[in-house]
């Protein structure tokens, strides 16, 4: 029998031992009264197990409302929980449900937070993970050996198609690799779809004939699934390679038929998220969530930045980008995205902590605000993330480098 197994941090003022029993059987075969029916022999075939239970520390109150047990003390653990894989089959929406549903509801527990999961090897045949991934990202935009450099048309909503055009047309003639929409443009009145695709692939095909460099553009294509089918085969009839979505806005169902079409390369963004992480002791963390959109096909995702404009610490970011890379099932790894608030600044403390440049390094006011013009501020990422390969210090580059030695001067000796 094969099993999906999730990995939870609980808190409950009950022994925990009877908390991850409660929560298993809220989960699969079990209610809170014995139903006709509920037999030992279905108990057996069906029923969710407690895997194991770690205990960790006690706290003196609740973290969340409405826990209804009592106790002298509310005591956290970690538990894993393995489901028949036959409860659900290979069906994402029935498996969120399931790791992610009412649980969270449990009037025993004070706290309760996904925090990993581990999917059954069967499962490798059925979900084909990202289609392009860190390879297929590479291949697009010809680029080895350093992360793509990358940024985001601002300012967010108010620009014409025209407007971004001209835009990117500076940041093509910067040598960037990858542009993005805002998660806030999609189609809106003052830039619809249609027009802005047609004028920044005048843009970006021109630039990819006279130079051979085809820049990546990801259009937001987050909408109605007809109108996400309809704007994706724009884009693939414009000869774009990449496309949009926001994650939480569209759903795994949303999400995996848009990474079935498999012709572009899926940025995925993943707005929203600290609905599911910012609470240490509710919701969901970033290993459980990239997987989940993993096995949907994305081959792009957002994991914030060293020294961030958000909430969001760096041990959080430097563990999210470990989880995107880490193998699962010999798919292509995802790309990590790094973003938010981000300058060449960042790139030594993010390459010393992660060793890797298989990353989309994404800067919009350190690449638009440098100093001497965007073209510079492109050179001045390109040049900390080599120093910070070759292993020389921030203020040695500085040295070494004048468009990264300006970005010090405008942004800050310090990250």
């Amino acid at each position: 029998m094969e099993f999906l197994k999730a990995t939870y941090l609980i808190e409950t003022p009950l022994p925990v031992d009877d908390a991850a029993a409660v929560l298993a059987g809220e989960q699969s075969s079990g209610t809170f009264v014995s139903v006709p029916g509920e037999t030992a022999e279905l108990r057996e075939r069906y029923a969710a197990r407690v895997e194991s239970v770690e205990p960790l520390e006690d706290v003196d109150s609740p973290s969340l409302p409405g826990c209804r047990a009592k106790g002298e003390a509310f005591h956290r653990a970690h538990v894993t929980i393995a489901w028949p894989a036959h409860n659900f089959g290979p069906n994402l929406p029935t498996i969120l449900s399931t790791v992610g549903g009412n649980l969270f509801e449990l009037s025993q527990l004070s706290g309760v937070k996904l925090l990993d999961l581990e999917f059954p090897e069967s499962f490798g045949e059925h979900f084909r993970g990202p289609a392009h991934g860190v390879r297929g990202s590479r291949r697009a935009t010809g680029v080895e050996g350093r992360p793509l450099i990358g940024t985001i048309i601002k300012p967010s909503v108010g620009l014409t198609p025209e407007d971004t055009a001209a835009m990117v047309k500076v940041l093509c003639d910067a040598g960037i690799d990858f542009i993005k929409d805002d998660e806030l443009m999609a189609n809106p009145p003052h830039s619809p779809f249609d027009k802005r695709v047609d004028a920044v692939m005048r843009v970006v095909n021109d630039h990819a004939e006279k130079t051979g460099k085809r820049v990546m553009m990801a259009f937001n294509i987050t909408d109605e699934r007809d109108e996400m089918c309809r704007h994706y085969n724009e884009l693939v009839a414009q000869e774009n390679t990449c496309a949009m979505v926001s994650l939480n806005s569209i759903g795994v169902v949303g999400v995996k038929e848009v990474c079935d079409w498999g012709m572009l390369v899926i940025h995925g963004h993943r707005n929203g998220w600290g609905m599911f992480n910012r609470c240490p002791t509710l919701g969901m963390g970033f290993a459980a969530y990239q997987k989940l959109w993993r096995l949907a096909g994305v081959d792009q995702l957002h994991v914030n930045g060293i020294a961030n404009k958000f909430w969001e610490p760096d041990d959080s970011v430097v563990a999210s980008i470990a989880s995107c890379l880490a193998p699962m099932w010999g798919d292509d790894p995802l790309l990590p995205v790094v973003s938010s608030g981000q300058w060449g600044g960042q790139a030594f403390e993010t390459y010393r902590r992660t060793q890797t440049t298989d990353l989309l390094y994404m800067a919009g006011g350190g690449i638009m605000a440098h100093p001497s013009g965007p073209a510079a501020g492109v050179r001045s990422l390109q040049q900390a993330w080599q120093a910070a390969i070759d292993g020389f210090t921030l203020e040695q580059a500085a040295k070494r480098y004048t468009e990264f030695g300006r970005a010090v001067e405008k942004f800050g000796r310090k990250p």
